[in-house]
């Protein structure tokens, strides 16, 4: 077989182990940290799947090496916790079984101690150690570390790795990058210390050399150690590029791989996982700099999910192995595609953050284009086949609908989708004129594809009446017929210089002239506001209530708060539109009127379920479920939930 990516695809060996691709799984929490902090079954489930899906490595996280120090809801490997060592190796076998490399990652949080408690206020009777006095940036103070706990911390480490050695692990991560303890020590913006762990770069990677130093001296030579490190900070004060190199050589001879990310968590999230709004293999850079200078392997990460981008990587010599978190999130199988030649049938991930988000509200993972996570124990990727094979009838191709679609005939029945445009993907058209959620556009396409592969006989400029489709006969029918935009009755909506934001990416020439006022500040009208901005027009976003996007979630929103600051957009919160005019929008503020300026006006007031359609379909099968917007208008991750439930239940 000729591999389209060879490089991806290529074999590598780091110590004394050989890998059998050079695609990694990041170190991502998994979906379930038991109140013992071992690793719960449904967490061992999650990293197997990744490890079924063709990674080469796949890294548990995050192991907090010493909790006396670090009280961070994580993962804790000890002999005197009941199932922390079996929960361990179960996990590591899980992994190991389907030809993966189990590696685990060994951090300490250190001033950041807490950061995913659910309880905000347990921190503050928490002492948050780092390497100097000072304050953090909620106000918490922190307590410089004494080289007694130091001393403690670093045994800590050596004996961990002789435990996790012992489970079952070929590989050890140790994290010294995103602003944890290791890299506060690295960091002059953390590391005020005038001891010999401080000032020079001598002193301040001390720490980390004496941390890898016993982590050695736990596994032997030969077995794989990883470190993990921001290539440069990224912020103000903190270490750049150049002091990052000399990091990586201060460390090489006692590691065998050098994974460069980037930034500090604290200062920059969008950085240290890059955001939509920024390219793919943004921090790539960092990695192809610091591979100049050493002469062990270096890996990259941060966005990464293009086949041809990561094999070009590794063919042109700037890394050695690309590391992927949240893109095997969104599809585990990548790996296994890249090498099986099936990029097309990747689900792509779309940046939005969902993931993160979820960890930090309610402590579970979720993904929006991948309705298992957290659940992978139940079927560990393969849907079942139903017990009996049925007729089933989709009505409607939006994102909901597709899913639905495509699960449906994974489990062997025959499915018919009715779309009454001349193309599926529903909401999801609306972004291919939006650059940086092109993504969003493209799962339309994949989903599409991947239900035609399945079988799916998709039926386009089907307008489903109820008398059609009791004639189809179907024994179940999912209604999927999506929501419409909400367009206010102002004086002037018809007028020509109006867009409604759904139709955008059909007429791009209407939106004439420098000046432009976006209508709506929920979150699809800020991300057209940037799109507009982006693209060098003046734009002027107007909300009648006091926040912008709220319906964003807590990860998403404040990244794109900054990009709407940053692109200067004029937010205009309070303000009622009263009548659209050639001039632009005139509308109440308290009880004055007032104009925001705009040759061209988008309109992007929210959505509205087609319950009167759906509800006219009711009685069309004799098992009929609705899901997606037209229950109620929410996001891509409810809607490819919805749909794959729906079909799972048929």
């Amino acid at each position: 077989m000729i591999r389209k990516y060879k490089n991806l695809c290529k074999p590598i060996t780091i110590g004394n182990v050989t890998f059998r691709n050079r695609m990694f799984s990041a170190p991502m929490s998994g979906a379930e940290i038991t109140p013992e902090c071992t690793i719960g079954p449904k967490s061992t489930a999650f990293y197997e799947l990744r490890a079924k899906g063709g990674a080469a490595v796949v890294t548990v996280s995050e192991l907090m090496v010493h909790p006396p120090t670090d009280a961070s809801h994580a993962y804790h490997l000890n002999t005197r916790t009941v199932g922390s060592v079996a929960s361990f190796t179960y996990t590591a076998d899980a992994i190991k079984r389907h030809g993966a490399v189990p590696s685990v990652e060994f951090s300490h949080s250190g001033q950041y101690a807490g950061t995913y408690l659910l309880d905000k206020n347990k921190k503050e009777s928490m002492t948050q150690y780092g390497p100097s006095e000072g304050t953090r940036p909620d106000g918490l103070p922190v307590t410089p570390l004494t080289k007694e706990q130091i001393k403690e911390i670093v045994q800590a480490y050596y004996e961990n790795a002789k435990l996790a050695k012992l489970c079952g692990f070929e590989m050890i991560m140790v994290h010294g990058g995103h602003g944890w303890l290791i890299n506060q020590f690295l960091s002059p913006y953390f590391n005020h210390r005038t001891d010999e762990y401080g000032g020079s770069l001598e002193n301040r990677v001390r720490l980390a050399r004496e941390v890898l130093t016993a982590v050695r001296e736990a596994v032997g030579p030969g077995f794989p150690i990883e470190f993990r490190m921001s290539g440069s900070e990224l912020f103000d004060g903190g270490y750049d590029l150049e002091e990052g190199v000399r990091i990586a050589q201060a460390v090489e001879d006692l590691v065998d791989l050098i994974h460069v990310s980037a930034g500090s968590y604290k200062f920059g999230f969008s950085v240290t996982h890059p955001s939509m709004f920024r390219e793919h293999g943004c921090n790539v850079y960092l990695a192809e700099e610091i591979k100049k200078h050493v002469s062990k392997p270096v890996a990259t990460i941060g966005g990464l999910n293009d086949p041809a981008m990561m094999d070009e990587l590794i063919g042109s010599g700037k890394v050695d192995a690309v590391v992927m978190g949240r893109a095997l999130l969104a599809d585990p199988e990548l790996p296994g595609k890249v090498m099986e030649n099936r990029e097309d049938e990747i689900v792509r991930c779309l940046r939005c953050f969902v993931c993160m988000a979820e960890r930090g509200t309610t402590q579970t993972r979720r993904c929006s284009v991948n309705p298992l996570i957290g659940r992978e124990w139940e079927t560990m990727g393969e849907v079942p086949l139903a017990r009996k094979q049925k007729k089933v009838l989709v009505i409607g191709g939006g994102v909901a609908g597709l899913e639905a679609a495509l699960t449906a005939a994974r489990r062997g029945h025959r499915v018919v989708l009715c779309e009454k445009s001349d193309r599926p993907g529903g909401i999801l058209k609306c972004e291919e004129a939006i650059d940086f959620k092109r993504e969003m556009y493209e799962l339309g396409i994949t989903l599409e594809h991947l239900a035609r592969k399945e079988g799916v006989e998709i039926r386009l400029g089907t307008e489903v009446t109820l008398e059609y489709a009791q004639k189809e006969q179907a024994d179940a029918a999912i209604i999927a017929v999506g929501s419409e935009p909400i367009v206010p009755p102002l004086p002037g909506m018809n007028g020509e210089h109006v867009v409604v934001v759904n139709n955008y990416y059909l007429e791009k020439e209407k939106v004439k002239g420098e000046e432009v006022v976006v209508l709506g500040g929920g979150l699809a009208g800020c991300e057209c506001a940037i799109h507009l901005a982006r693209d060098g027009k003046k734009v002027h976003l107007v909300e009648m209530r006091g926040e912008l996007a709220p319906d964003a979630n807590i990860r998403h929103r404040p990244i794109l708060l900054k990009e709407l600051e940053d692109r200067n957009v004029a937010c205009y919160l309070n303000h009622q539109g009263l009548r659209i005019e050639a001039e632009g929008v005139y509308c109440k503020v308290g009880e004055e009127e007032v104009l925001v300026p705009g040759t061209s006006v988008i309109c992007a007031v929210g959505q509205r379920a087609r319950r009167d359609v759906a509800e006219s379909l009711l009685d069309c099968a004799p098992v009929v479920k609705r899901i997606g917007d037209c229950v109620r208008p929410a996001n891509i991750c409810m809607a490819v939930y919805q749909g794959y439930h729906a079909a799972m239940d048929i």
